[in-house]
């Protein structure tokens, strides 16, 4: 049999490609490079447009990318005759995905070397307790306990969007530049929730006869007292103080009157659990945003201000 003359044996492909024969043989093998003939001796020959094709297979494969990913971008690449809008969009596609892998593969590793750093810095009789605590996170870690806990805290009745909404809020996203201090403080936050059974969860699960109303009203008051604690003004009257109190009384179909106003001082004057407040300290110290339990506090503590004041105003 007598092969057209333009047909590369696999020697000379490798070489103009330069690569190693085995390459070659192996992406054939994969069938990302298919042969065009064979000699009568059995060997592969390739059409001269496998050139190009082999330099796009390689391209690729420096870039990570997967074999199974290379063969869609390959096919695109042949329909099209190496363009067109099929083919950029399919590759642009591999790129973002190898973008987002890489984040994930940083991500991880800045994490490893916050926590190894925290291990390191440590005193000798620290170590095997903060190892313990860094061990039973990923790497990177997981939020997912976190949203576990509070999805277990909220009232069951509450409605999904006001669940989700609230948890994205309550669970503190990971820092993308990661400290030794903020592994101890995820850790330590991933250990708080972790440990928090279902029957501990019910005792404190607030629960008042109409939770939509209580937790719309609190975002919407949160949302309006969140830029004083940035500026760092200290607790206030004012429209954020009355949107938190008017959703505590519509969610106890109550009004808000200067008597309800009392009693919801007392009420709040008990305090969070131990457990909340230790779980918002560790959370501020994973954000430099204000958390709703820094949120709450400063409400809370615009209220009892008030009345305070108000005791010790003369009467009408």
């Amino acid at each position: 049999m007598v092969l057209p003359h333009n047909l590369l044996s696999i020697g000379e492909l490798a070489e103009r490609a330069r690569v190693s024969v085995k390459a070659v043989r192996f992406y054939s093998e994969q069938g990302l490079l298919p042969e065009a003939d064979r000699s009568g001796g059995g060997h592969r020959r390739y059409a001269p447009q496998a050139l190009e094709r082999l330099r796009l297979i390689r391209s690729l494969r420096a870039l990570d990318v997967s074999l199974p990913e290379i063969a869609r971008v390959v096919a695109e690449h042949t329909a099209e005759d190496g363009a067109g809008d099929g083919f950029d969009e399919g590759l642009e596609a591999v790129v973002a995905r190898q973008l987002d892998s890489l984040g994930a593969q940083l991500a991880a590793l800045r994490w490893r070397e916050a926590a190894l750093r925290l291990l390191h810095e440590a005193a000798a009789v620290e170590r095997p307790e903060l190892l313990r605590l860094v061990g039973a996170l990923g790497t990177p870690p997981s939020t997912e306990t976190l949203a576990r806990y509070w999805r277990g805290l909220l009232p069951a009745r509450l409605p999904a969007r006001l669940v989700a909404a609230i948890v994205e809020a309550a669970v503190p996203p990971l820092p993308e530049q990661p400290s030794p201090a903020h592994v101890l403080a995820f850790a330590q936050l991933h250990e708080l929730t972790a440990a928090v059974n279902d029957a501990c969860l019910a005792e404190h699960r607030p629960s008042p006869p109409r939770p939509d109303m209580l937790y719309d009203g609190l975002r919407e008051a949160y949302d309006l007292a969140a830029p004083a604690l940035l500026a760092g003004r200290g607790p206030a009257e004012g429209e954020a103080l009355d949107c938190f109190v008017a959703a505590h009384a519509r969610a106890h179909d109550r009004r808000d009157t200067p008597d309800y106003r009392r009693e919801l001082g007392r009420d709040l004057a008990v305090g969070d659990h131990p457990a909340m407040r230790r779980y918002w300290a560790l959370a501020g110290e994973l954000t430099p945003a204000p958390t709703l339990g820094a949120v709450n506090t400063w409400l809370s503590s615009a209220l009892a201000a008030q009345l305070v004041t108000d005791r010790g105003a003369p009467p009408r």
